[in-house]
């Protein structure tokens, strides 16, 4: 499957996959960013987002969406999968598994010791899919988040009584 780096005139379908995605994940109108803000951000003077596209008769079909994370138990940097996207028309060919394995080799190449990644609890088909490759799910963690009035909010709030 070729997988290659997106390059600026990807940006449009890159867009539009992760508006796809986002569908798909019933959040379509949580999607706020733009193709300047995903130029902005991937074609950088010193980027810290990375993309990946699958492509199809040299069309793009599939993006792979990822930055560095570090492990201070590891002493390793690793790669955070943001997104993975194939177009429905196109799973089952092999498009996803091979961004996978491409960023896996990345990890092996440079060092990194881990690639890991979030999947929606009832998204069913991509569990299946990432626990046939291997992948195990981290069950004792629960994510949070802070965003928009939350994180206005803490970064303005005094240090709480009861701090960790």
């Amino acid at each position: 499957m070729p997988i290659r780096p997106a390059i600026a005139g990807d940006i449009p379908q890159i867009l539009e996959l992760i508006r796809n995605l986002a569908e798909y994940e019933k959040a379509l109108h949580e999607v706020r960013a733009s193709e300047k803000d995903l130029i902005d951000s991937l074609f950088c003077q010193n980027p810290q987002v990375f993309a990946h596209v699958a492509t199809d008769d040299g069309q793009v079909v599939g993006v792979a969406i990822w930055y560095l994370n570090y492990s201070t138990w590891l002493g390793k940097h690793g790669i955070y999968l943001e997104d993975l996207f194939v177009l429905p028309q196109h799973r089952g060919s092999g498009h996803g598994f091979a961004m996978l394995r491409h960023l896996a080799q990345i990890c092996l190449d440079r060092g990194y010791e881990r690639l890991q990644w979030w999947v929606l609890d009832w998204n069913q088909p991509a569990i299946n899919f990432y626990k046939s490759l291997g992948a195990i799910p981290m069950d004792e963690w629960t994510v949070y988040r802070a965003t928009g009035d939350a994180l206005e909010k803490m970064a303005a709030a005094n240090s709480p009584a009861n701090n960790p």
